[in-house]
């Protein structure tokens, strides 16, 4: 397991080869590799959004990642996850996270990649707030899954 919290801009398909190339499991013991990259939009809640700042404590937000992840079923061959996530501000287009699950079979591959993703949608300690072409607000709430 290797969770990253980035405080610059990050190319997630570098990262990712790095990764497999320098740390990921050995060559011939996956089947399968599930990854998700989100990236910032320039709109939220009806309004154009010009950048999004994200906030975190150090230290506690490493720590509620690990259990995120550790708290996945792996009883189906879970070998090896990745998780990277920005913080401080980003502009539209730019990649947010990225989660990469090896597995040794694709059903437990996409699904421990979608229950990393929703855990953290829903209970990583990260607080937003967006600049706005007429203003900035904090956002109260994530966009469902």
């Amino acid at each position: 397991m290797h969770i990253e919290v980035c405080e610059h801009a990050f190319s997630p398909w570098e990262r990712l080869a790095t990764f497999e190339s320098e740390h990921g499991p050995r060559q011939g013991s996956f089947g399968a590799t599930a990854t998700f990259v989100g990236t910032m939009r320039d709109f939220n809640e009806g309004d154009d959004v010009v950048s999004l700042t994200l906030e975190h404590y150090p230290g506690m937000t490493e720590r509620q990642l690990e259990r995120i992840v550790s708290g996945v079923d792996d009883r189906d061959g879970l070998l090896e996850v990745l998780v990277l996530h920005r913080v401080g501000q980003v502009v539209p287009g730019d990649p947010i996270v990225l989660v990469a699950v090896w597995s040794a079979h694709r059903a437990a591959a996409f699904a421990a990649c979608r229950q990393i993703m929703e855990a953290l949608k829903s209970s990583a300690p990260f607080w937003k707030k967006e600049e706005l072409k007429d203003g900035q607000r904090w956002v109260a709430q994530n966009t469902p899954g």
